[in-house]
């Protein structure tokens, strides 16, 4: 199913200002902007090769720096130091402490608590037998004396309690009552009929008022502001947008062409470095110096290796001769000094000699043999 594409939006006609201000502008901008555009390739072009020829190497170099003067010294330090005495720490804590503790423990702490847990057990029993057979009559006793004391006191209370409730209904409820329904009352309504015709007063100046102070502020100062922003800031900012716009088309226009500019510059400039100097000086390695260099190997370096190689071979052969001469002088010495070395003595294991095998009835174990 393929997507249906929305259609091409046709251009907006343009005024005749908007052509006037557009070529001239260009010109201008192209003027300016291709010297901008030449100093900006070259400097991308030797930013690249300072990053090819000299940042990344460096950067190589001090990261193999890095490593060698701090991630080795810091690996080696914790692979044969601190991990080997880590080690030895938790075998010293593990002989000092755990089993210690494992064996205080075991036979001392665990005795210790079983005993305790007995006279705890022992105790708790001793303490139920007194709850049960004194504290729980005891207690019932007070209990019941307490409940018959509650009652009377209850009782007296319930007499206090209505006459006290009688007094205050009849010397302070029902005049309370009579005041608020005879003064409070109509004195309150009154005093908020008064409040909502003030409020309703001042409702209506303050109407008044801000209808008064809307239109002066709106003759004053809006219809002003709107006539200044319809007849002149308008058209100023449709002007600057046109003009802006134009002048970041021109701006992008004139520095895609000075990019094609500086593209070909370049270009050509490498095509004469090219003849001027890596030409030439290729001729020169291809025609001059290979020439030289195969005449110089072949004639000198050669000899001279195959020469080198003789004389470390023969300098290999006269250090092995006297690395033996030195062992053989050695021995003898040590021969002179502390004798022949006593050779073992040989010990009879009652083993078959030669081809002769085992048999069922020529055993040669220690259990068998006559």
């Amino acid at each position: 199913m393929e997507l249906q594409q929305p259609p091409p939006r046709s251009p907006q006609p343009e005024g005749c200002l908007t052509v006037a201000i557009r070529i001239p502008l260009r010109i201008v901008v192209l003027v300016l902007v291709v010297p901008v555009r030449m100093a900006w390739d070259a400097l991308v072009i030797a930013g690249r090769f300072l990053r090819d020829t000299v940042f990344r190497p460096l950067g190589r170099a001090l990261l193999w720096v890095a490593k060698a003067l701090f991630v080795g010294p810091f690996v080696g330090l914790w692979r044969y130091v601190l991990v080997p005495v880590g080690k030895a720490l938790a075998w010293l804590c593990t002989v000092l402490v755990v089993v210690p503790a494992g064996w205080f423990h075991r036979y001392v702490l665990t005795p210790v608590g079983y005993a305790v847990a007995w006279l705890a057990r022992g105790a708790g029993a001793g303490l139920g037998w007194v709850y049960a057979r004194l504290l729980l009559p005891v207690g019932r006793a007070v209990a019941r004396l307490l409940r018959g004391i509650g009652a009377v006191l209850a009782a007296v209370g319930m007499g206090v309690y209505t006459a006290v409730a009688w007094l205050v209904r009849y010397l302070l409820v029902v005049p309370a009552r009579w005041l608020y329904d005879r003064v409070l009352a109509p004195v309150g309504r009154a005093v908020a009929w008064g409040v909502r015709g003030l409020g309703r007063l001042l409702g209506v100046i303050a109407t008044g008022i801000g209808v008064a102070v809307y239109w002066t502020l709106r003759v004053l100062f809006v219809l002003p502001a709107l006539v200044l922003w319809r007849w002149v800031l308008a058209p100023v900012g449709r002007f600057l947008a046109v003009v802006a716009r134009e002048v970041g088309d021109a701006l992008g226009h004139a520095w895609r062409i000075a990019g094609r500019i500086s593209r070909a510059v370049g270009r050509a400039l490498g095509t004469l470095f090219r003849w001027i100097f890596v030409e030439p000086v290729r001729w020169v390695y291809r025609t001059v110096l290979t020439p030289v260099g195969h005449v110089v190997r072949d004639a000198v370096l050669r000899p001279v290796a195959e020469g080198a190689r003789v004389v470390s071979r023969a300098v290999r052969e006269a250090l092995a001769g006297a690395r033996d001469t030195v062992r053989q002088a050695r021995a003898d010495f040590r021969r002179m000094l502390f004798g022949e070395p006593r050779r073992p003595a040989a010990v009879d294991r009652r083993e078959p000699q030669g081809p002769a095998t085992r048999t069922l009835g020529g055993s040669t174990t220690a259990l068998t043999k006559d």
